[in-house]
């Protein structure tokens, strides 16, 4: 006999009435959920008591279906009506202009219109990946400022927007003429690039959180700034972020404070975010779209972008002879074309220039502690 009081024998008896009872229940799971399918009317009286016997089953099966219909809506993309959007703008061009002190938080969603896809709209990463399809790498190099972008930087130099708060790592920001005093870019992750500091000769690394990948810092690099902003606000407006990684910081939303004192919020998304009970207003729209509205609303032209006038020009740092075979994009040139006709006699970079370094620095990693 064994320790337990069973022998080898009883145990394994047991093993196997263990799991026939289990296969019986999964095949009554299957059972019932194949009469469900069907309309009540179409269920014969067999299929009914069944049904009657199994209401536990079936309570678990609806369950699990409404669970399935609200994650389903939640991924689809809902647009307010032309009338209603822009009676929304009007609402959002008014806590605009009253504002103390705004801050707009940006994701993906702002730059799909300059061909970087997003995570969880229909053509994203995270969705694609989900159904099993590819994801094809978008080409950084091709890419400019969007309206949205633009408008951004124009609300700031008017003093309407005082900090933008970013999970983007496009670098599109400070392509529009953002200051990087305005801008707090929530990189969270440290990896090797590949290409050594010109003046120290160590590694240099990137600041980038992976899609998919798990953070490994105790908090964002620029956290300080963001939250100091968040503290300041009065007013948020969420623009093209589905809020899944953001809903995780407390203190970005002011949750320390009673909900009468927190800043009030606005989003601009065309699906479902975990803040949209919280928000003042949900507007379902393109972010170009509605931030085309309210610039006209506010009375304020949107500026165009000039790839001649690009800060990344200025920013970046060129390629040395050692690394010209080190990337595989292709090298961002500015050509005399795009010059105003009265700069096209300037000098210009016989280098070619590929992205920048933006970030502050890097910081030595550490154990992931919970941010609050």
């Amino acid at each position: 006999m064994a320790a337990g009081g069973l022998s080898r024998s009883e145990r394994k008896a047991a093993e196997r009435v263990r799991r026939l009872r289990e296969e019986q229940q999964r095949e009554r799971l299957r059972q019932v959920s194949r009469i469900l399918r069907k309309a009540a009317a179409e269920r014969s009286a067999e299929e009914g008591r069944l049904l009657a016997e199994s209401a536990d089953l079936v309570t678990e099966l609806q369950g699990r279906s409404r669970r399935r219909e609200g994650l389903k809506r939640r991924q689809e993309e809902v647009c307010d009506d032309p009338e209603e959007l822009r009676g929304k703008v009007r609402e959002l061009a008014s806590a605009v202009r009253n504002a103390k002190y705004l801050v707009v938080y940006t994701g993906a969603g702002i730059s799909t219109a300059a061909s970087i896809p997003d995570y969880r709209g229909p053509n994203g990463v995270w969705t694609l990946l989900q159904k099993g399809r590819s994801v094809s790498a978008a080409d950084l190099s091709e890419a400019e400022p969007t309206l949205t972008h633009m408008s951004i930087t124009r609300l700031h130099e008017q003093k309407l927007v005082q900090h933008v708060v970013s999970q983007n790592c496009d670098g599109l920001h400070l392509r529009s003429g953002l200051p990087r005093t305005a801008i707090s870019e929530l990189h969270g992750n440290i990896h090797q690039t590949g290409r050594t500091c010109h003046k120290c000769g160590t590694q240099l690394r990137d600041t980038i959180v992976h899609f998919g990948e798990r953070g490994t810092l105790g908090q964002p690099l620029n956290w300080e700034a963001a939250t100091e902003a968040a503290s300041r606000a009065d007013t948020i407006l969420c623009l093209g972020s589905s809020l899944k990684v953001l809903k995780k910081y407390p203190r970005l939303w002011c949750m320390t404070k009673p909900p009468s004192r927190r800043p009030k919020l606005y989003i601009v998304n065309l699906q479902w975010t975990p803040k949209d009970d919280w928000a003042a207003l949900k507007l379902h729209g393109k972010c170009d779209d509605v931030m085309r509205l309210l610039m006209a609303e506010l009375g304020l032209e949107i500026p165009a972008y000039s790839r001649w006038q690009d800060p990344i020009f200025s920013l970046a740092t060129p390629l040395r002879a050692g690394e010209e075979g080190s990337h595989s994009r292709k090298s961002l040139c500015r050509s005399r074309e795009e010059a105003p006709p009265g700069d096209r006699g300037a000098p210009l970079s016989s280098a070619p220039i590929l992205g920048g370094w933006f970030g502050r620095g890097c910081t030595k990693r550490t154990k992931r502690k919970k941010v609050t």
